[in-house]
């Protein structure tokens, strides 16, 4: 995968695979650090410790569709070619975490990518989903919650086109502010 994002929506995706009705996707930028931390956790179904163990092997998959699984060893890769690492903790009926570590100034970092495209998308794909994005820089951060959003619409669904948009530009206008983007 080209960016950081696409990682992102292929975990979110696993996580709906696995029956969450929450997720959340942290997102530090600590430049004093020189890291970049994403998690993304959710409340499904959750993973006994042989799978967590077996989750980095691209031969291993729970899907039936095909015997392969590579979204977590290619991120995997990808955080140890710039320096950092990737861990997984899971129990069964509590949850799934994934965290990926990048050192933030290194070369073979991947480019964080669209996330406010990609925070649009997995919304409008699934409106019913509560959902938490969060990311900060530094001391700053922005947060989004469906919950909060949905509170104050009133029944208007997260996935009109109008105001998927509105959502998208709200994301990008806030890490502009956080100085993100």
């Amino acid at each position: 995968m080209k960016d950081i994002s696409l990682h992102i929506l292929d975990i979110a995706q696993n996580s709906i695979s696995a029956g969450a009705s929450m997720i959340r996707i942290e997102i530090c930028e600590d430049p004093e650090r020189d890291s970049l931390t994403i998690w993304i956790r959710d409340d499904g179904r959750g993973m006994n410790q042989d799978d967590v163990k077996m989750a980095t092997d691209p031969y291993f998959t729970t899907r039936t569709t095909r015997n392969v699984g590579l979204g977590i060893p290619l991120l995997m890769h990808q955080a140890e070619q710039a320096g950092g690492r990737l861990d997984i903790s899971s129990q069964p009926g509590k949850g799934t975490e994934v965290m990926a570590c990048f050192m933030l100034s290194h070369i073979d970092r991947p480019p964080l990518g669209d996330i406010a495209g990609v925070i649009k998308i997995f919304i409008g794909a699934n409106p019913d989903l509560d959902f938490i994005y969060r990311h900060a820089r530094g001391k700053q951060e922005y947060v989004l919650d469906s919950r909060e959003i949905r509170m104050v619409l009133e029944g208007i669904p997260l996935n009109h086109p109008e105001l998927l948009e509105s959502i998208r530009e709200m994301i990008i206008e806030n890490l502009r502010e956080i100085q993100v983007i």
